[in-house]
């Protein structure tokens, strides 16, 4: 499947299917050529899994996605731990 045209709209939605995820972020860093992407994963099936499990979780579940981009990294977080993130940020002009 070397052949896969991945685009980063094309990977938010196979990462919401794949990982049942309530949150996706994916940022295509290459400039638009679509050899790049970082990604900000939420999902339940994280939950009790250490940063090593998660990944290994998302890299079987985009396999042949990943292998036709030349690089990608991901942020993998659970429901609870991306609302502690959010509430740790603040933000501008909005209240709470």
């Amino acid at each position: 499947m070397a052949d896969v045209a991945v685009t980063d709209a094309g990977l938010r939605q196979t990462i919401t299917e794949r990982l049942d995820a309530v949150h996706v972020e994916v940022t295509d860093m290459s400039g638009g050529c679509g050899q790049a992407f970082a990604a900000l994963i939420v999902s339940p099936q994280f939950t009790g899994l250490n940063s090593l499990k998660r990944h290994r979780r998302v890299n079987a579940a985009l396999r042949d996605e990943i292998a036709a981009i030349h690089a990608w990294t991901a942020k993998c977080r659970t429901p609870d731990e991306w609302e502690r993130d959010k509430a740790a940020e603040p933000v501008e002009g909005m209240g709470a």
